[in-house]
């Protein structure tokens, strides 16, 4: 029977990359990486090449940091800025809690059972032979790593499909719904890159119908992603994260909310990483106005929107309907 291998999902390579990185304080080499995390290791025993490999890490990396995720790079002692042999490591001081904060006896247990469902859930079988391989190198390890978990979310479905596009530079085909339009209408791009933004994830390309850079929010995909044959220079690729994210902000500034927020709930610990303060409450920016509309709903009572008067509607269309979906009752 032939051998078969398995392609791990882009999500569960970047977690088996952190909880490697976070196990060594000493740090890994690229090649260390490659040959042990899986993810990497499947890739390159089915015969990938260390250039596509490694492009992948530095991807990753990105990735990763962009997310939030602090990952250090140390170079050789005798010469700091030689990185040819350079080990990488995720600090675990960076997630230490400073001192003035202390947690109630509640909320310490409530810690207590996400720190259960991290430990039984963090290292994977897959996480644990890499630890084992990077172990048996000699190299220290700290097992079982707990009370980290990075802040890898659960994605929209079509996410996969676009990582892989882009990392094998394949136009993409797919089905992109547009609020007040009544189907979907076919799109066909080359993917650059997958960026988040007010914490929703968006893929950005160039538009070949449109023939046009394009930003477009995952959810509103339809349907699946369809790779094509086709494909594109992978320098296309360079800096397109950077420009994504750059047109998003310049939108998102064009487009400002002022809200009265309850303080202490739900809505005012959410909307407070964006949030500007103003003498009536605060003002958020935002990119789409269905989009942060829906959010702004879900948060009920928590939240008054005082203008734009569009958003406001908006939202009151979307409370009003909650409420005949529930039979008026209040």
């Amino acid at each position: 029977m032939p051998a078969t291998t398995s392609r791990s999902a882009p999500e569960e390579r970047l977690v088996n990359l952190v909880v490697a990185l976070m196990a060594t304080e000493q740090g890994l080499t690229k090649e260390t990486i490659l040959s042990s995390v899986a993810g990497y290791r499947e890739q390159l025993e089915a015969g990938a090449s260390k250039d596509a490999l490694e492009k992948m890490f530095e991807r990753d990396k990105e990735n990763l940091r962009g997310l939030g995720i602090p990952i250090e790079t140390i170079g050789e002692r005798a010469d700091p800025d030689d990185l040819r042999e350079a080990r990488y490591r995720v600090p675990t001081a960076e997630y230490a809690l400073p001192e003035d904060i202390s947690f109630s006896p509640a909320e310490i247990a409530l810690l207590n059972i996400a720190g259960d469902v991290w430990g039984t859930e963090s290292l994977s079988a897959d996480a644990r032979s890499g630890l084992r391989k990077i172990r048996a190198l000699g190299i220290p390890v700290d097992e079982p790593i707990i009370g980290y978990a990075p802040r890898i979310r659960v994605r929209d479905a079509s996410f996969p499909a676009f990582q892989r596009a882009i990392e094998e530079c394949r136009v993409v085909t797919f089905s992109y719904l547009r609020p007040g339009e009544p189907r979907p209408r076919e799109r066909r791009i080359r993917p650059l890159a997958l960026v988040e933004y007010e914490a929703r994830w968006h893929v950005f390309g160039f538009d070949l119908t449109m023939d046009a850079d394009r930003t477009f929010l995952l959810p509103r995909v339809v349907g699946d992603v369809t790779l094509t044959r086709e494909k594109f220079p992978s320098a296309l690729r360079v800096g397109a994260g950077e420009r994504a994210l750059a047109g998003l902000a310049e939108v998102a500034d064009r487009q400002r909310a002022l809200l009265e927020v309850h303080p202490g709930t739900e809505a005012s610990l959410r909307l407070a990483r964006r949030a500007l303060p103003a003498p009536q409450g605060v003002v958020v920016p935002y990119v789409d106005l269905h989009v942060f509309a829906d959010e702004l709903a879900s948060y009920g009572p928590e939240v008054r929107v005082v203008e734009p008067s569009s958003l406001r509607d908006e939202v009151i269309r979307r409370l009003e309907a909650t409420l005949v979906l529930h039979g008026g009752a209040a």
